[in-house]
């Protein structure tokens, strides 16, 4: 392993000069974490997994197993990245321009993903720059999401459609007396205009 302040760093892993990682932060074999990107404290990039250039990732975040997490995604505290999933950067992906040239950096305008506190994108599961995750909700594995995933919310399938209401244990909420309630937490949530909202004990 390589020695970074309070990190942990293994040999196979290519971590910029230029990277910034947080105390307790962990990077396993073969991933990789691009120039200028900003890690918090104890996050964990699982083994093959790519962190672009200027990827900015809060405290407590995972990035599994060969997930790819491409600039200029944003990750607030706590954000869940499973094993394999995407997030892409390019909203018309050519590897040319239309006269035949080879696209440079200069052809297209990079656009990011964004995760806000709490939120989880399953395994093989595909976001579709530019959107926004909401705080706590979950995408579930092998989900394309195309359009902006409200907090709380539960999302499956091709496009990625809501199917239900997610608390902050990621387990579903259940309907209840005009509550959605956590079967774990107790937490009660209103649904008002399409949104959730927690309801202050």
């Amino acid at each position: 392993m390589r020695s970074r302040a309070n990190t942990r760093v293994v040999d196979t892993a290519d971590v910029a000069d230029s990277a910034e990682l947080g105390s307790g932060t962990s990077v396993w074999h073969l991933a990789q974490i691009r120039e200028d990107a900003v890690l918090g404290e104890n996050c964990v990039v699982g083994r093959g997994a790519y962190v672009g250039t200027g990827v900015q990732m809060g405290d407590n975040c995972k990035v599994q197993n060969y997930a790819l997490v491409y600039e200029p995604a944003a990750l607030a505290e706590g954000v869940f990245i499973g094993p394999a999933a995407v997030l892409t950067n390019d909203t018309y992906p050519r590897a040319i321009n239309a006269d035949g040239t080879q696209k440079s950096a200069d052809d297209w305008d990079a656009v990011g993903v964004t995760l806000k506190r709490g939120a989880s994108v399953g395994a093989r599961a595909v976001c579709v720059a530019p959107v926004t995750i909401g705080q706590w909700a979950t995408v579930a594995a092998g989900a394309v999401v195309t359009k902006n995933v409200p907090d709380f919310a539960l999302v499956v399938g091709v496009p990625a459609r809501r199917i239900g209401w997610v608390g902050k244990s990621g387990h579903p909420l259940s309907e209840n007396a005009g509550y959605w309630v956590c079967p774990v937490s107790g937490e009660r949530y209103a649904e008002v205009d399409g949104e959730l909202k927690e309801v202050a004990e």
